[in-house]
């Protein structure tokens, strides 16, 4: 009797398992042989699921910014400053865990494209497009672009100088951020 495969289920298991080799190998120089290698399967198998390896590369940019979202069960923009930055600093935990891997597959993508090409991107509009709606989710549409663009900022520092700069000012922070554009939005709403 042949074996029933659940075709969705499979391609998940490739996603997952294909999502750290190109972490660690890059974008440019893998190609599908080397990625069925590393996954134990012929390429043609892999071909049968994935027809390129951009296809395959979408489906992993989705696979991470879908785990990187669900990070966030719910609206925490009524919660305190504390329990958002509380909530931020899980997120940032979480997002360095794979953060050296991503962001050298991520230069390794985008190397040769203009900035055009990045902006049109389909996997780029994706990340930033879920990215954003997570940080929102904690801080409120306003602020999730500047939280977002801090966060990336301080997740490369910590990669650029080993970790040396501590979580807990990092915290401080953010939370001192967070404070100021609330008080900055209070003083508008009551003009």
């Amino acid at each position: 009797m042949p074996k029933i495969v659940d075709h969705e289920e499979y391609r998940r298991t490739i996603v997952e398992k294909a999502t750290p080799v190109f972490s660690a190998h890059g974008f440019n120089g893998l190609g599908m042989r080397q990625i069925a290698q590393e996954l134990g399967m012929s390429k043609s198998a892999l071909y049968h699921y994935f027809p390129s390896k951009d296809e395959l590369f979408a489906a992993c940019t989705e696979f991470v910014v879908e785990r990187d979202g669900a990070l966030v069960e719910a609206d925490m923009t009524a919660a305190t400053t504390r329990e958002k930055t509380a909530v931020l600093m899980e997120v940032f935990g979480e997002i360095e865990k794979g953060f050296q891997g991503e962001a050298f597959l991520l230069l390794d993508y985008m190397r040769g494209k203009s900035h055009r090409e990045v902006a049109r991107d389909k996997n780029m509009k994706l990340a930033n497009k879920r990215y954003l709606e997570m940080i929102a989710a904690i801080v409120g549409k306003a602020d999730a672009a500047k939280v977002l663009t801090f966060m990336l900022g301080a997740l490369m520092q910590r990669l650029l100088d080993g970790r040396r700069t501590r979580l807990s000012d990092i915290e401080l922070w953010l939370r001192e951020t967070l404070e100021a554009h609330e008080t900055l939005r209070t003083k508008r709403e009551s003009i």
